[in-house]
């Protein structure tokens, strides 16, 4: 395997990639590279030998690589030295750094400004082909003849969610139409909802639990990811008319 390795050289990965179409993605994560390394450099944003460290060991817990002989049997089933490994990580926290020097005021005012879309629901859904169909249902579950997880066990189009008896988990609002949304989060749990009509047929829904908008980490993150996307698209787009 490492004389086939060996044997690979630099044009035959260029020429793969122009075959495969894929050159171009590659191009654009090397411009971004770019971009964020002189921007952070303008900005006097560094990274320390220890967070890279640190860092390596996360990830070196989150892979289960407990001796230093397993880390370096991992890298080399990747094609890369631990200096590789190192710049990666390196760019990776450059990047976060980045990010948070230019958008983390932005990406909280930004949670606030739309803290709607980020309310949740544990939401639970059934879809049918028919109206008839559908009021049958509705009317069966508010007499009790049937509970809701069972008729959406038998009736829900989609197989997935009808074997997991209607549950589609946490669900944003805003992964929600707004117009049904509307009525969902101002329904009180566990009141059921319904039929509502859109292209895909006739929607039932009961509403397990109403969670407010929060500013978790995952949401920050999200939010401050976007941002930062958006800007080094933009740069990036710059750079390539100016060159």
């Amino acid at each position: 395997m490492s004389d086939f390795q060996i044997a690979i050289e630099p044009e035959e990965i260029v020429k793969f990639l122009k075959s495969e179409i894929a050159l171009k993605d590659v191009y654009h994560k090397i411009l971004c590279q770019k971009v964020i390394h002189q921007a952070a450099q303008a900005r006097g944003i560094t990274v320390t030998e220890e967070e890279i460290q640190t860092q390596a060991d996360r990830q070196r817990r989150e892979k289960g690589l407990e001796k230093a002989s397993d880390t370096l049997l991992w890298l080399s089933e990747q094609f890369v030295t631990s200096q590789d490994w190192e710049v990666g990580i390196y760019n990776h926290l450059l990047a976060q750094k980045l990010a948070e020097r230019l958008f983390s005021l932005e990406a909280e005012k930004f949670f606030h400004q739309n803290s709607l879309d980020f309310e949740q629901v544990v939401l639970y859904q059934m879809l049918v082909a028919y109206e008839k169909l559908a009021q049958e249902i509705y009317y069966q579950i508010e007499e009790s003849e049937i509970s809701f997880y069972h008729a959406a066990y038998l009736y829900d189009m989609d197989d997935q969610r009808r074997r997991r008896c209607g549950y589609e988990g946490k669900v944003n609002r805003g992964a929600i139409q707004p117009e049904i949304a509307a009525i969902i989060f101002s329904t009180p749990p566990k009141q059921l909802i319904g039929p509502l009509k859109t292209n895909l047929g006739y929607h039932l829904f009961l509403v397990d639990e109403l969670i407010p908008a929060e500013l978790t980490q995952q949401n920050y993150q999200e939010i401050l990811h976007n941002m930062f996307q958006k800007w080094l698209n933009v740069e990036v787009d710059h750079l390539l008319h100016s060159s």
